[in-house]
């Protein structure tokens, strides 16, 4: 996959407003965008442009240990998808994240004051991990409180990540909410990154993200074999020349 992606376009239910949302994204620049699936334990194929690759994600809201149990099931719905993500709502939880569990994506809060300060080592240990941060730009243009909130939240992961590993992607509901790439890069100077980092949170990371994704998938169906040899295998494998000097 080359160019530019959204790896947080939202599933809903309403095919044509959701095919809306695809060809604007296609007609914007991106090459690729993830629909997401959210499950969140408070509650509750589609028609494609050519020039644009549709992808499955699924974002996981936890707020209790317990909900992480149905990403360590082994269950084959939950793998087939492209990118899982998980939203965190504790420190604890966000520390789980980053350490242990298996996904691509942890995403960021940005409709309200973090309830938590980042720290550094979970953050290094999920960088070194290959899992990105997800910021999304969407509230930050819909509402001014928001924006506080997501360029303020934004600068605190930036002062521990060292703008490591980052992806910008919108969530957005409408095509009207949906901003090019290249505005997207320069809403990402705005939250603490350079020009080459805001620039790679929308394609570089994101295409890292899907490869992760990818290798993610492929592991849990890798099976190792180790053919264990018998006594007068292991000797006609030995070198003639060893052989010579063991006898001696």
């Amino acid at each position: 996959m080359a160019g530019f992606a959204d790896l947080n376009v939202p599933q809903g239910a309403d095919r044509k407003a959701v095919q809306s949302l695809l060809e604007a994204a296609a007609h914007l620049g991106y090459s690729a965008v993830a629909l997401n699936h959210i499950i969140d334990f408070k509650e509750k194929k589609q028609g494609t442009s050519k020039r644009l690759k549709v992808l499955t994600r699924l974002t996981l809201v936890v707020s209790d240990p317990s909900h992480c149990n149905l990403l360590r099931s082994t269950s084959t719905n939950i793998r087939l998808y492209d990118i899982i993500a998980v939203f965190p709502k504790t420190e604890k939880l966000f520390h789980i994240a980053c350490t242990t569990l298996d996904v691509d994506l942890v995403c960021i809060n940005v409709t309200e004051k973090l309830p938590f300060y980042f720290r550094r080592p979970p953050v290094n240990m999920a960088i070194d991990r290959g899992i990105y941060f997800e910021l999304l730009y969407t509230p930050a243009i819909k509402d001014s409180t928001m924006r506080r909130y997501t360029i303020s939240n934004a600068i605190s992961l930036m002062q521990i990540c060292k703008g490591k590993n980052i992806v910008i992607s919108s969530a957005a509901e409408r095509p009207l909410e949906l901003r090019g790439p290249y505005d997207v890069a320069n809403l990402g100077l705005l939250f603490g990154l350079s020009e080459g980092e805001a620039k790679a949170a929308v394609s570089t990371n994101c295409r890292a993200t899907i490869l992760h994704g990818e290798t993610r998938k492929s592991a849990c169906g890798v099976v190792y074999t180790v053919k264990k040899l018998h006594k007068v295998e292991e000797e006609e494998t030995v070198p003639a020349c060893k052989k010579a000097k063991t006898q001696a």
